[in-house]
């Protein structure tokens, strides 16, 4: 299976390097090419099984302890921690994954799409595979996975204008500030509109240590669709970290060496289903981050049950200690490609006002204590670069703790 997978993206490389040069082009088998299929073998990682995703995904069952993470030299001797020490107290059990919201009465759990086509042994990881298209569409192999410096939301500085035009991110988020050891929200999903290939529409949350300038530590959870990463317009679960703000650490889910994955059951990066629709049924995931007080690694959880796997604490530089801000929401890119704001979505691709149903919502958030306790934050903050194209707003009921409902379809007549 692997050695078809390698010789077929040799085939897609060579077809390329011909066409370019019967067209003018004064290309040889470049670096780049060799590049490609180096990088395809190192994330590759030969599979025990592999399975056919509907959405044209193909998932690779692989040995729990073949993941890329171990291709780092600080990972050599690193045994693999199989559970976390402690759960967060507060943690409420239920089923294994989140359930409808429905307004029809009908609930059905989410999933991801690759599990109608099978499952991934006990011992092994899904990962999603990545193809040479994938590494061919970014402007370098190396930027492959990654995010762009200074994208992320910054409160203190929402005054800047230089900051907001320089990043060319929007947001809007709900943020607390203080000292975290985790996070944890419930987000309905959505499949917002996205007008150009390198623009992305994501919900998330953030736990945050360090400054924004270049040690920001950050790891970050939820789902995204983007083109450029994944080739198609796809709702798929999502995961990132950095400690150096973006600039040479860190990557998107499983790209490079970083988050160890225990679970044999959720891909990182693989399509979510089904998804919410408008003025009708509602579908959202619920993400827990937290840190193992006794090991120090940074834990993810989907559901109640499905705990995905670990940051190692010697990672990061502030989060080996803690985090200072926490915040959840959405980003969007505004490439503003036709000197225009983008039409792309955030969100359902309302605005909050519209209420459940209709706008995207974040639910029962809540930040991880020093006791290791979930609690409701206090002191909560909002935060959005231009309301009128994306906004927030806040509440808080019994049912839902506090929550936000937050997005926007980006242009319209109050966001030229």
């Amino acid at each position: 299976m692997a050695a078809a997978h390698f010789s077929s993206a040799w085939v897609l490389l060579v077809f390329m390097v011909l066409f370019q040069l019967c067209f003018g082009g004064r290309v040889s088998i470049s670096q780049q090419n060799l590049e490609v299929h180096k990088h395809l073998k190192q994330l590759n990682k030969p599979s025990l099984k592999s399975i056919k995703s509907p959405d044209g995904d193909i998932i690779d069952c692989v040995h729990i302890s073949h993941q890329p993470a171990f291709d780092h030299p600080l990972f050599k001797n690193h045994t693999i921690q199989v559970r976390p020490n402690y759960h967060p107290e507060g943690l409420i059990d239920g089923k294994k994954m989140s359930m409808t919201q429905s307004n029809e009465g009908k609930s059905k759990p989410i999933t991801q799409l690759w599990h109608l086509n099978g499952k991934c042994p006990e011992g092994t990881i899904p990962i999603r595979r990545t193809k040479a298209e994938d590494l061919l569409r970014t402007s370098s192999v190396q930027s492959y996975g990654k995010k762009k410096h200074r994208s992320i939301p910054e409160p203190a500085r929402s005054a800047d204008p230089d900051l907001i035009n320089q990043s060319g991110h929007q947001h809007a988020i709900t943020y607390v500030e203080g000292e975290f050891y985790g996070a944890k929200a419930t987000m309905n999903v959505w499949d917002p509109k996205i007008q150009q290939p390198n623009e992305f529409s994501l919900s998330q949350l953030w736990v945050l240590g360090g400054t924004f300038d270049s040690d920001l530590n950050s790891i970050e959870a939820g789902w995204q669709v983007s083109p450029d990463l994944y080739g198609d317009r796809n709702t798929r679960l999502f995961t990132y970290w950095t400690s150096d703000a973006y600039q040479a650490t860190g990557c998107y889910n499983l790209l490079c060496s970083g988050f160890i994955q225990i679970n044999n059951e959720i891909a990182m990066g693989a399509t979510i289903s089904p998804i919410s629709a408008y003025g009708s049924s509602q579908y959202d995931i619920s993400l827990l981050v937290w840190k193992d007080p006794k090991e120090g690694n940074w834990w993810m959880q989907f559901g109640n049950d499905n705990v995905l796997g670990y940051w190692p604490g010697f990672l990061f530089s502030y989060l080996a200690d803690s985090a200072t801000m926490i915040e959840w929401g959405g980003e969007v890119v505004n490439s503003a490609s036709d000197g225009q704001h983008t039409t792309t979505q955030m969100g359902s691709g309302h605005f909050p006002g519209e209420g459940f149903g209709k706008s995207s919502y974040f639910r029962n958030i809540e930040i991880v204590d020093g006791s290791n306790s979930l609690r409701a934050p206090k002191d909560i903050g909002t935060f959005t670069e231009q309301p009128s194209c994306y906004d927030v707003q806040v509440g808080k009921t019994g049912d839902w703790g506090d929550y936000f409902y937050y997005g926007g379809p980006g242009r319209n007549p109050n966001c030229p």
